[in-house]
């Protein structure tokens, strides 16, 4: 920053000084074409020849890592290799990010051999050998038992090892290559699930820090793949529940309104089963946690033509949905709940009924997909919805509601897949209602 100051302020001196000659002591004053050429030519000529912050020092020596020399010995370039190692490895994305698995395990050790400074090195967990790289590889297979003692004394004890002869590798091949390791346990949270193993051929055991420092970043990557498959896990139960929790009532009262169409209307009856049956088998075949919009669209229209049958002219539905949003991905029965809250909680209860209105865009810029789910029915207590913020939105519908349930479950989803990424609100406006807006990321 200070270089840059310091070369601004030599050109606005040469300017200064271009202008006080050929303007003020030259008679008469030079033209002003003249004038910006000598000008723009000093001020080139300064800024290339001065060594400014923004280009740094010249002749600056390159990074130590360029700097060998010939005739330099191997061993003292090898010695900042593994510092350097570590720095690019903390950019990198560890296959075991992915979990402690023989392909992410082989990967990682091709990923670390050149640089932790050893022969051959070996990932565990706390009962086989999941990858070994280097010399040995004929007996220390992937798939099979330990072959050394040093491997299963780290995960027991739950402390590095390190051994410098064939007798504390305790290698079970006589002939074997290894000679010295450094051996040190993989862990999530407290509890050891494996170890990382670097062996020499030679007597010179490998730096010990190193492979800590290194079994310690690739904990931290196991433990965060951990908690990646908890909140998979989490995310589906909430899936489970939200299938669990179509409303009984509503199911009840579809059945009693084709039970009433059968014998007056009996083709229609009929329509009305095909598309109970369709709505059904989407709630509980669909797998996955996001779904193309167009398929959520049509399951909402699917319901909605459901509670239309039932509701008759009380019920109106307006859709306004952009094109460009039927290709987006949206999480599964996301949709479909705030709808139903919508007939439930604003319509049902009007007695002279309403409108339900879906609307959805796609927003390029921001990337977002935004859902507008709204009606025009008894609308929301403000107490009530002063006191729901959506992370305990059991007050929106009262203890134990379904819709209050729904809602929350809703928010612990897309809290689960998008993080802080999403907004779920809920409104009433002036002319009555209720509008409940939604926006995720583009998918």
């Amino acid at each position: 920053m200070r270089g840059s100051l310091i070369l601004a302020a030599a050109v606005l001196g040469i300017w200064t000084l271009v202008y006080v000659i050929t303007q003020l002591l030259v008679t008469p004053a030079l033209p002003v074409l003249p004038t910006l050429g000598i000008g723009v030519l000093l001020t080139i000529g300064v800024v290339l020849g001065y060594p400014s912050a923004l280009r740094g020092p010249r002749g600056a020596r390159a990074p130590k890592l360029f700097r060998s020399r010939e005739g330099e010995k191997e061993g003292a370039a090898r010695q900042d290799l593994p510092d350097q190692g570590v720095r690019n490895l903390a950019v990198r994305t560890i296959p075991l990010r992915s979990g402690l698995t023989q392909d992410a395990a082989r990967r990682t050790c091709e990923l670390l051999r050149p640089m932790l400074s050893g022969d051959a090195v070996s990932i565990t967990d706390t009962e086989e050998i999941l990858a070994y790289i280097g010399p040995g590889e004929d007996h220390h297979v992937a798939g099979g038992a330990m072959q050394t003692s040093a491997a299963p004394r780290a995960v027991r004890k739950g402390k590095t090892q390190v051994v410098r002869d064939r007798s504390g590798v305790g290698c079970r091949e006589p002939g074997c290559e290894v000679t010295s390791a450094v051996v040190s346990p993989l862990r999530i949270g407290q509890r050891v699930v494996g170890t990382l193993g670097v062996y020499q051929q030679r007597t010179a055991i490998p730096p010990k820090e190193l492979v800590e420092d290194m079994a310690n970043m690739l904990s931290l990557h196991l433990e965060l793949a951990e908690l990646d498959r908890e909140k998979q896990l989490a995310a589906s139960a909430r899936l489970d529940a939200l299938r669990a929790q179509i409303n009984p009532h509503f199911l009840f009262n579809i059945l009693n309104t084709i039970a009433s169409k059968a014998r007056t209307r009996p083709e229609e009856a009929r329509e009305l089963l095909l598309r109970l049956s369709e709505f059904f088998r989407y709630a509980v075949r669909q797998e996955g946690h996001m779904a193309e919009f167009a398929q959520e669209y049509y399951f909402v229209r699917t319901y909605l033509s459901l509670e239309q049958a039932r509701f008759g002219d009380r019920l109106q539905v307006r859709y306004d949905i952009d094109p460009q949003v039927l290709t987006s991905r949206v999480p599964v029965l996301t949709i479909q709940p705030l709808v139903e809250n919508a007939v439930k909680h604003g319509i049902a209860p009007k007695m002279e009924g309403g409108t339900v209105r879906l609307r959805a865009r796609v927003d390029p810029l921001t990337r977002t997909t935004s859902i507008r789910v709204s009606d025009d029915g008894v609308g929301m207590a403000p107490e009530v919805l002063d006191n729901s913020e959506l992370k305990t939105p059991e007050a929106v519908s009262g203890p134990g509601g379904h819709a209050g349930v729904g809602l929350k479950n809703i928010s612990e989803r897309l809290d689960s897949l998008f993080g802080d990424r999403y907004d779920l609100s809920i409104s009433t406006p002036k002319s009555g209602g209720t509008v409940v807006e939604l926006k995720i990321p583009l998918r």
